[in-house]
């Protein structure tokens, strides 16, 4: 226990620098990069649509959905559909919930075996929880907390209204997580972490149960704000998150282990994936709507796609 402290600790302090160096990032520049080729799956007005360059497709109707994410083979896409999780095939056929109750972004294994996903846990914070891929699914299995492996599962908790109010606080609680490429660790909110931070962004290593805070707020003399919405690299290089630090949400990144953060982007992006090493798509304010923007990662290259928000990007 002393040992995760100290770790937090140090997190905090690591954290608190970032924040201060957010002052004086400079705003990414306008203009044009590479065209994307790939197909991308991303929330709009409730509804989940599929683009490839002016080609839009619509897979759900405009009815309480979010947060796609694709299977490592880019046949199917996990979402939630009423504050539940839901699978599909990429053409929108075959649409069902895998599993009752509230659910959070959810995020496929690296070899598609699994989909994890966060609910609330036998402690009362966040959990993270995993089922079979494949249907039938399987009962959930705990993942973190780690003591919670041993516990009866908490009865399903009834999802929440569909968000209202400022982005800013819709964001705060938003338990999206993000499963490492080498499969053996999930970025998630919340964590050992919660006890000493008011808001703290966790990578959680599976076969152990260890976690190590990756961002923290509030408590520990870390600065206020909170971070969500983890994404790794596609080469597990590096990790990204959307950050609020008391005047805008920005998107962070940094090495695996934490080191070297910086802010990519403009402020109020937010809900960064990657298409590779070199670029990734965020949610942008772009003419007054949200908007899914190709970003150049190296030199700040700017290309609005369409408006839209919760990017995702087929393998």
């Amino acid at each position: 226990m002393v040992s995760n402290l100290r770790t937090m600790v140090m997190a905090g302090a690591v954290v608190a620098g970032a924040a201060a160096a957010l002052a004086t990032a400079s705003p990414a520049t306008a203009g044009s990069a590479p065209a994307l080729t790939k197909q991308v799956a991303f929330a709009r007005d409730g509804a989940i649509y599929l683009s490839k360059g002016a080609a839009e497709t619509t897979l759900t109707p405009a009815a309480g959905n979010s947060r796609p994410r694709w299977a490592p083979d880019g046949r199917t896409l996990a979402y939630l559909h009423g504050g539940e999780l839901w699978q599909m095939n990429a053409d929108g056929t075959n649409q069902h919930r895998v599993t009752p109750g509230r659910a959070a972004g959810p995020a496929y294994s690296p070899d598609g075996q699994w989909i994890a996903y966060s609910a609330p846990a036998c402690l009362g914070g966040p959990g993270v929880y995993r089922v079979r891929a494949a249907a039938p699914h399987s009962a959930p299995e705990v993942l973190f907390p780690a003591a919670c492996r041993s516990e009866a599962l908490p009865a399903p908790t009834a999802p929440d209204a569909t968000g209202t109010g400022p982005l800013v606080e819709r964001l705060r609680y938003d338990d999206a997580i993000a499963w490492s490429p080498d499969g053996t660790k999930i970025a998630f909110r919340g964590g050992d972490c919660d006890s000493v931070y008011d808001n703290c962004l966790t990578i959680g290593t599976i076969a152990t149960g260890t976690e190590r805070a990756l961002a923290a707020f509030g408590g520990g003399g870390a600065d206020d704000g909170y971070a969500v919405v983890p994404a790794f690299r596609p080469d597990g290089a590096k990790v990204a998150w959307t950050a609020y630090t008391g005047d805008a949400v920005r998107v962070m990144e940094a090495a695996a282990d934490g080191s070297g953060r910086r802010q990519v982007g403009a402020a109020q992006d937010r809900e960064l994936a990657y298409v590779d090493a070199g670029r990734a798509l965020v949610t942008a304010q772009y003419r007054g709507r949200s908007t899914v923007m190709l970003l150049d990662l190296a030199s700040g290259r700017r290309t609005p796609l369409t408006q839209g928000s919760q990017p995702a990007v087929r393998p």
